[in-house]
């Protein structure tokens, strides 16, 4: 009985400890898991907010490169509107100038106008007063010879005649050098008015041959492996590459321009690529090729359409893009052609010719030059074939032929572009000169000037077009003064040749200083 009892009391703290440690790894099966659920919640709290930092950082670096981008577009639309503004206030200026110009005109035609009314009514009033003599004259002899008016007048008609005949050869002399001056300064003033209606600015823009490297390296990059990429760039190129040992500089050499022009900006964007192979040569030459002959395309119909030109064949205006490239005594050939065109036209209007056909003739006259590296012969005459096959008129062809004076002028055209031509080349700015000639010009001008009497020192200015000189106030007067002046250009023209014109400014004056103590 103790046993049994000792059995089930056993049982029942078994059962009892069984429970009770059933429920105790219950509850702590129920903090781990708690515990667990936690640590996840805070984790993914956690995954949470570092996904919202990163997304807010994605959201600001957007909209910063999207504000630059705007801040971009904005600054070059700025800059944009900033050049078209210029250009308009250049047009604007150009225009009032030109309406200055006009009203001046038309007050010097009103005053010249007038004075002939004057001098007709005096040449009439004159007339009247001379019939009135003769008759007068006519009945004195009537009354004195006692001849008849047939007699008299034969005998008069007979003295008249044997003295014109002395005063004839001296009369057409002089009348005929009269004639010659004022043609002259026609002509003269003609071309001062027609230069001063189209004022051009002159840039010299020439194709440089040099291309700057960042360092000695990359003239080995060039040279590529056994020479591969060299001459891999010269065969597409067509250029020579020359790589010396002057620092920071390669230099690129060709006959013609355009190859020249695409071999530098090939090599500039291969040098800025840094990836300087065979196959990447041959594309970056292939683009740049596409964009130059795009360039050369837009350029050629800028001009056309500067110069109002119309219906020129897609190849002459290919043509004429290609001068944009070509210089001729560092002076830009493609705006040397535009201004001859502004020129010879102006010219044919104020002669009295059809304008249009001389701006056509002016644009097109050194068309010759755009393929004379690839054609045999001058540029007059490529230029005339050229023309010709395309269909340009006689007067177009021969203008281009002969603006150069190597063929009898057939038509007038001609003459006005080799006038126009002239002017181009020869007015002060459009060609530039070495130094040292432009150092002894400046000497000479100096040197004239200072060897007349009175004069103390002499300053050339505005690259030789005006001499300052600075006279002697106690040994010249005014009269002395203007006197002075005048010889000084009059030496001026005697003694040099120079394009344009030279103002001669003379400066005389008396100072006086007192010390106040």
């Amino acid at each position: 009985m103790d046993q049994l009892t000792l059995i089930i009391v056993t049982a029942l703290i078994s059962a009892a400890f069984a429970v009770f440690w059933v429920k105790l790894l219950d509850r702590l099966r129920r903090r781990d898991a708690q515990s667990e659920a936690k640590n996840i919640v805070e984790q993914a709290q956690q995954d949470a907010a570092n996904r919202m930092r990163e997304a807010e950082l994605q959201i600001k670096e957007q909209s910063i490169q999207q504000r630059a981008l705007i801040d971009q577009e904005s600054l070059k639309t700025r800059e944009e509107l900033r050049d078209r503004e210029r250009q308009l206030e250049k047009r604007q200026e150009g225009l009032e100038q030109q309406a200055d110009h006009l009203r001046k005109q038309e007050r010097a035609v009103e005053g010249t106008q007038r004075r002939l009314a004057e001098k007709l009514d005096d040449l009439k009033r004159r007339n009247d007063e001379l019939t009135k003599l003769l008759d007068m004259q006519r009945q004195s002899l009537h009354e004195i010879s006692g001849l008849n008016r047939d007699e008299a007048t034969r005998r008069l008609l007979e003295l008249l005649d044997r003295e014109l005949q002395q005063e004839a050869g001296a009369l057409v002399l002089r009348h005929q050098k009269k004639v010659e001056e004022t043609c002259r300064e026609q002509a003269r003033e003609l071309l001062i008015t027609t230069m001063q209606r189209y004022a051009a600015t002159h840039t010299a823009e020439s194709t440089t041959s040099t291309v700057g490297i960042p360092n000695d390296e990359m003239k080995g990059r060039i040279i590529g492996r056994e020479g591969r990429n060299i001459r891999s760039f010269e065969k597409e190129t067509g250029v020579d590459v020359i790589i010396d040992d002057t620092p920071g500089v390669v230099v690129v050499s060709a006959f013609d321009p355009v190859r020249r022009e695409i071999a530098r900006q090939s090599l500039d964007k291969l040098i800025a690529d840094g990836r300087i192979h065979p196959s990447r040569i041959e594309e970056v030459v292939r683009d740049t090729k596409q964009e130059i002959e795009k360039f050369i395309e837009r350029q050629g119909e800028e001009a056309v359409h500067e110069v109002d030109v119309p219906g020129l064949h897609p190849r002459l205006v290919y043509l004429l893009g290609r001068l944009y490239f070509r210089t001729s005594y560092s002076q830009n050939v493609l705006r040397h052609s535009v201004e001859v065109a502004f020129l010879t036209g102006m010219l044919a209007e104020m002669v009295g010719l059809d304008g249009d056909m001389g701006r056509r003739c002016g644009l097109l006259h050194d068309i010759g030059k755009a393929a004379d590296h690839d054609m045999e012969g001058g540029h007059p005459k490529i230029g005339a074939d050229i023309l010709r096959r395309h269909g340009e008129k006689a007067e177009v062809v021969h203008a281009a032929f002969g603006h150069h004076d190597e063929i009898i002028t057939e038509y007038p055209y001609t003459v006005l572009v080799a006038t126009a031509d002239a002017c181009s080349a020869s007015r002060p700015g459009a060609r530039r000169e070495t130094l040292e000639r432009y150092i002894k010009r400046m000497e000479e001008l100096e040197s004239i000037a200072t060897q007349f009497p009175g004069v103390e020192q002499a300053f050339a200015i505005q690259a030789g077009r005006e001499l300052r000189v600075i006279a002697n106030a106690r040994d010249t007067d005014d009269a002395a003064a203007a006197k002075i002046a005048r010889d000084i250009a009059r030496a001026f023209e005697e003694r040099l040749t120079y394009p344009g014109e030279i103002r001669v400014t003379l400066i005389r004056e008396a100072r006086f200083t007192e010390i106040a103590r």
